[in-house]
């Protein structure tokens, strides 16, 4: 099995329920762990705040939403998972007030990950944010990974903390046990996603190339042109595209061949933050500027001199 299809869990196991309230507010995943390899679509999406044409496989987010590491604060963190409706069906605490000690975690590299300083009892949300800086990954896509893989902002359970980003987890197994933890699973998705940027070779990357429909060949794939980094990562992370039956009608599970999970990436970033698709700076601008490629600007010491 590659590599780039070791360490995620299957986009089919977050074919769930999607609630978007009339404000565009709220969501409720109900994800399910696929044993063994494929999760039963849960009913219906109701997307009424969300034009279902207006997602684009080539390009799910842009590289500026899923780079950005000052998208939210700590504190920001905080008031945004209070803020979601949480039922808990085996008393496991709700995301704002879980907490959990970390590890130390070295330097990963130049570009790459940077050293993360462990503590004791830490809030998820500080988790969240320490491990967006460390990484240079968006704490808006690890709040929305966390929600479409195991639907710790809503519905939290203890499976889901031990599983919560779906690191470690292929199609037709359970998760590596090495990787159990919320901080564990929050720090190796972040982690390999900057893997992903800076080794960015791979099935997936900035180009045509061939998405599945399904782990199931027979469900078919179409050639995708993969326009950024970001929309490239999520693809390695979750090599499943939306079929013509999961895109047909809002609040429909679509067919047998139907997954779900790069689709629900895209609608809980729109219905909690808004297009998440578009660059803020035109182009004429300097690219780092938009994380281009997943690369910040770097700071002024370190340019060369002319």
């Amino acid at each position: 099995m590659r590599f780039s299809e070791r360490h995620r869990l299957p986009a089919l196991a977050t074919a769930a329920v999607l609630v978007v309230a009339l404000t565009g507010a709220a969501l409720v995943n109900a994800a399910v762990r696929a044993e063994p390899a494929l999760a039963e679509p849960v009913a219906a999406i109701a997307t009424e705040e969300i034009d279902m044409a207006a997602f684009s496989p080539g390009r799910i987010v842009s590289d500026f939403s899923f780079f950005n590491p000052d998208a939210m604060t700590e504190s920001e963190i905080q008031t945004f998972v209070q803020s979601r409706s949480c039922t808990s069906t085996d008393e496991s605490p709700c995301l704002w007030e879980y907490r959990e000690s970390t590890t130390d975690q070295p330097a990963a590299g130049p570009g790459h990950c940077a050293a993360y300083a462990g503590a004791e009892h830490e809030r998820a949300s500080r988790i969240i944010s320490q491990v967006a800086t460390a990484c240079g990954i968006s704490p808006r896509v690890l709040l929305v990974l966390l929600q479409k893989e195991q639907s710790l902002l809503s519905r939290p359970t203890a499976d889901g903390y031990l599983r919560a980003t779906g690191y470690g987890c292929p199609d037709t197994a359970d998760c590596d046990a090495d990787f159990f933890g919320f901080f564990n699973q929050v720090y190796h998705a972040a982690w390999q996603f900057r893997q992903y940027t800076q080794e960015p070779d791979r099935t997936y990357q900035i180009g045509d190339v061939e998405v599945g429909y399904n782990p199931d060949a027979a469900c078919g794939a179409n050639v995708v042109d993969i326009r950024n980094q970001a929309t490239a990562n999520l693809y390695n992370y979750t090599p499943y595209q939306p079929n013509e039956a999961a895109l047909a009608e809002s609040g429909q599970d679509g067919d047998g061949c139907s997954t779900h999970g790069n689709l629900n990436f895209w609608l809980f970033y729109s219905a909690w933050f808004g297009d998440g698709a578009t660059d803020p700076y035109p182009a004429v601008f300097d690219s780092c500027l938009n994380y281009a490629g997943g690369q910040p600007c770097r700071a002024p010491e370190l340019i060369p001199s002319l």
